[in-house]
């Protein structure tokens, strides 16, 4: 599906990852990380759908440091970036591709899937406590407290945030033991941009705002919401606010909610429930590993119809 040369920004690491992937001939699989995470904390993820029969990428985003123990060292060049700017580069990395690809993205990833899906980019998607865009209203106190560590300084606009272990605790691991959370904050945690959070806070009053999806797109393909159940950065209203938009497209949307997880679920101890999630749900509407680059959205041997709340 190669229509254009990547831009420039693109690392030997992801150029590696598209040439392994068009080799392989198998059904390409791109995951998009968000805030205060890397491309590594897919690493889980990449085994268990490679052992599915699919080849995965995991790009970064634009100046990602390819180590947790380098971004920490310099938290700065992870600052300024927004969401069309990542949007931006994994539409570059997607180019390269021979094949139409399946997007899997968690928080301002999720966001960023559903951009691509919207762009036409995605031969199905997968969104995971993703983060609201233009039209998504509700704003609930946990959302706002969970936030509230970039919001409440407009400087934080340029900067990298950074958490500490209580801010995260309560953002990302409020549904995993303490042990368990402190384990997921060493091993996983990184400064962030603030700009986007600025960006999707600011979504419905600014109508030119990078935070918003073309969510009527014909080709947009096969979408999941997937939502933890306890999840304070994007809980179920939120999440299911950007469902009932997407509902506007003609493709299959559904929506399921993960009992008792919170928004480290793509990374806590409870992974393959939710990445199970994601590969039933692929091969139920066509986008398994084994299905040709032509099939269609329902060509699944288990394909049903759209699921509801």
């Amino acid at each position: 599906m190669s229509t254009s040369p990547a831009a420039s920004v693109l690392t030997d690491r992801e150029r590696a990852e598209v040439a392994a992937a068009n080799a392989g001939g198998r059904q390409p699989v791109v995951f998009v990380h968000g805030l205060w995470l890397l491309p590594s904390s897919w690493d889980a993820w990449r085994a268990h759908f490679e052992s599915l029969g699919y080849a995965t990428l995991a790009p970064g985003w634009p100046d990602d440091p390819e180590t947790v123990e380098a971004a920490r060292a310099h938290p700065e060049v992870l600052a300024g970036k927004t969401v069309g700017q990542v949007t931006d580069h994994f539409a570059d990395v997607i180019r390269l591709l021979d094949r139409e690809p399946i997007v899997v993205g968690h928080s301002f990833g999720g966001l960023i899937t559903q951009k691509l899906a919207g762009l036409g980019l995605a031969r199905a998607a997968v969104a995971i406590d993703p983060a609201p865009f233009r039209g998504v209203l509700p704003l609930p106190l946990s959302a706002l407290r969970a936030s509230a560590p970039v919001l409440t300084n407009p400087a934080n606009y340029n900067r990298a945030v950074s958490l500490t272990f209580d801010q995260f605790r309560y953002a990302f691991a409020n549904a995993v033991p303490a042990g368990e959370a402190a384990d997921l904050y060493r091993t996983y945690v990184v400064a962030a941009p603030g700009r986007p959070l600025f960006q999707a806070a600011t979504a419905n009053l600014n109508p030119r705002t990078e935070a918003s999806v073309d969510v009527a797109r014909p080709d947009r393909g096969p979408l999941l919401v997937i939502s933890g159940e306890k999840d304070h950065i994007v809980p179920w209203a939120v999440a299911h606010a950007s469902y009932d938009l997407q509902l506007k497209n003609p493709s299959p949307t559904e929506i399921t909610e993960i009992p008792g997880r919170g928004h480290s679920l793509v990374v806590d101890s409870g992974w393959r429930e939710v990445a199970d999630t994601a590969a039933a749900f692929l091969a139920r509407h066509g986008a398994g590993p084994d299905a040709g680059p032509d099939a269609g959205p329902d060509a699944g041997p288990d394909a049903g119809p759209d699921a509801g709340p």
